[in-house]
């Protein structure tokens, strides 16, 4: 093995000299590559190989690479690039190689292989690695296509790129990404045909191609792979996809309307047909000569389109009445209706359209929950409390069992300052589980302490304590203790301490609050701090390694504190600790005694 790395330490040397000779490294520099060299080298010759190596080896070279570049810049050198920085791509494609051929599944090392040949090896040795990992990684779609585009794009070979999806499609005949990218690129290939044939036209030159036939130019290659694919991948979906692609090409116009008219007749059952359909009159031009120029006359010219859109709608909710063709309808009303204007006669008009779309779809139940809060929701972020609430109410009559419904239609009665509150809390109760009122007591519980009395605010938590249990209660309780904190001040928060401290579930949170309240206090006692951390480490002391740190510091650094207590401290976390916690705990403490927390 010595040999070996020898002898490719040897082979390095004449770019090394270079680099030396131009000046672009000093000869200490070059030592240090030469031992940094060697290292890389000798592990990944080794008998046991280990990725890592390879992808430090190649990583170290790149740097290599940048440095040079950089330092030529700096100089203005740029001769003897063949003998140096040619050399050292040559040896990364080597170790790359390599790699590759060890870690062939790797996708992740193939991609680094191809970013690199990218910026720094040739197009024709790209195109070797492209079909290297393409013989092993057939299975991915996305490697078909990184290649395809780097074929037309980079190398501008659009017949390369054609071959490589034909290939991929017999790989994955039913693959959608691949027939739309595929159909993309011929749409790009016409599109550069006809640019390159006005070019020719320009400068009167006549040139004898056969790719220049009118049927080319037109398309005729994309609708063919749009023929095929329609006929094997079924769905309004795809139909639409390969639509949208056709629009970005202006000489497509038969080709779209061709789409389009397919897409009618075969996918009339597919609520995306009729989504598209009625979004596309937004794009319809007005038929009359005179543009509108006033913004009233361009508000009414918008209104008038989102009228001919809805116009498609009623016709698809009354061909294809299902809550998912319904869900399109309102989705559709709610982004016109978010969307921004200066116009109040638009504004209205949308918000009227929404709700009538609104009512009709809640009469006929085919509206999911998520659509009421969507609704509700975008109508409270724009202060109209009264259509909000009739969402929100609506919503609670059909999904009772909901609390998010209920959340909501609560906080809008509050938006409101409804007098009736307490009572529709209550109400919620009755109709909800247990397991999901807690968002529902912290916000009866917020609501009240900046609406009622602190001895209602109080009642509020009490009975929240007696109705959620296990995890749950654990936030309330940080909730509860809070709130007194705030409102009554560190003799109130000790107080509630002092009822909850034997009602488990607890967080260590709800100990440490205590402990910071204490430490606020003008006469901190320190006989305080260590019973609350006495009392946390009877819950947690087997698990939370900083609870013990922090409880040493406290005794070290206090000015009530007894540091003499620290070893028995010390001792007992040893043996309550247990696994990974004591070790962390013991490591810690080290760094502690050292000086460096």
């Amino acid at each position: 093995m010595a040999e070996i790395i020898q002898e490719r330490i040897e082979d390095r040397l004449p770019e090394l000299e270079q680099l030396e000779r131009i000046g672009l490294f000093s000869h200490a520099e070059i030592k240090a590559i030469i031992k940094k060299a060697s290292d890389l080298e000798y592990k990944i010759q080794r008998r046991t190989l280990f990725k890592e190596d390879f992808i430090n080896y190649v990583q170290y070279e790149i740097n290599l690479l940048e440095l040079i570049q950089r330092r030529r810049t700096r100089i203005g050198y740029s001769f003897k690039k063949d003998e140096i920085e040619n050399s050292i791509v040559h040896r990364v494609q080597g170790v790359f190689q390599r790699a590759s051929a060890k870690w062939k599944d790797d996708v992740q090392l193939w991609l680094s292989y191809v970013a690199f040949c990218k910026k720094w090896a040739t197009k024709t040795q790209l195109s070797k690695v492209f079909s290297a990992m393409l013989a092993i990684h057939s299975n991915k779609p996305a490697l078909w296509i990184m290649a395809a585009k780097w074929e037309m794009e980079d190398r501008l070979s659009s017949e390369s790129a054609r071959q490589l999806f034909l290939r991929a499609l017999r790989f994955h005949p039913e693959c959608p990404k691949l027939y739309k990218e595929y159909f993309r690129m011929e749409l790009m290939h016409a599109e550069k045909l006809r640019k390159e044939k006005e070019e020719f036209e320009k400068a009167s030159m006549d040139v004898e191609n056969p790719d220049y036939s009118e049927e080319i130019l037109k398309g005729e290659l994309a609708w063919i792979i749009y023929k095929n694919s329609v006929s094997i991948i079924k769905g309004a979906e795809f139909h639409v996809s390969l639509l949208s692609i056709a629009q970005l090409f202006d000489f497509a116009k038969d080709l779209q309307k061709e789409i389009y008219d397919d897409l009618q007749a075969l996918h009339t059952d597919d609520p995306l047909t009729w989504d598209y359909v009625a979004r596309r009159e937004l794009e319809i031009e007005s038929q009359t000569e005179e543009q509108p120029t006033t913004k009233q006359a361009k508000a009414v010219e918008v209104g008038r389109k989102e009228e001919r859109c809805c116009a498609v709608y009623e016709e698809a909710v009354k061909t294809l009445p299902t809550e998912a063709m319904w869900k399109c309808y309102i989705t559709f009303c709610l982004e016109r209706f978010t969307k921004k204007s200066n116009s109040g006669f638009l504004r209205g008009k949308r918000l009227e359209r929404t709700m009538t779309v609104f009512r009709k779809a809640h009469e006929l139940k085919l509206l999911s929950e998520c659509q009421y809060k969507q609704l509700s929701v975008s109508l409270l972020r724009y202060n109209f409390l009264r259509e909000a609430l009739e969402v929100a109410v609506a919503g609670t009559e059909l999904f009772r069992d909901s609390g998010t419904m209920w959340q909501l239609k609560l906080q809008v009665l509050i938006e409101s300052k409804s007098p009736d509150i307490a009572m529709l809390f209550e109400e919620a109760f009755v109709h909800l589980k247990p397991q999901v009122c807690l968002p529902l007591w912290i916000s009866w519980a917020e609501w009240s302490e900046g609406a009622k009395s602190q001895e209602d605010t109080e009642a509020v938590f009490k009975k929240a304590l007696l109705a959620v249990i296990g995890a749950d209660s654990v936030t309330l309780k940080n909730k509860y203790l809070d709130w007194a904190y705030r409102s009554g001040g560190y003799k109130k928060a000790r107080a509630v301490f002092k009822s909850l401290q034997e009602s488990r579930p607890f967080s260590v949170d709800f100990f440490r609050k205590m402990i910071q309240f204490e430490k606020e206090q003008e006469s901190c006692n320190m006989a305080n701090i260590r019973e609350y951390y006495e009392r946390a480490l009877r819950e947690f002391g087997s698990a939370d390694s900083d609870l013990w740190m922090d409880y040493m510091k406290e005794e070290l650094n206090h000015p009530l504190g007894r540091p003499e207590n620290c070893g028995q401290i010390y001792w007992r976390a040893m043996k309550m600790l247990q696994g990974e916690s004591a070790e962390a705990f013991v490591a810690k403490h080290a760094m502690h005694q050292t000086g460096h927390l």
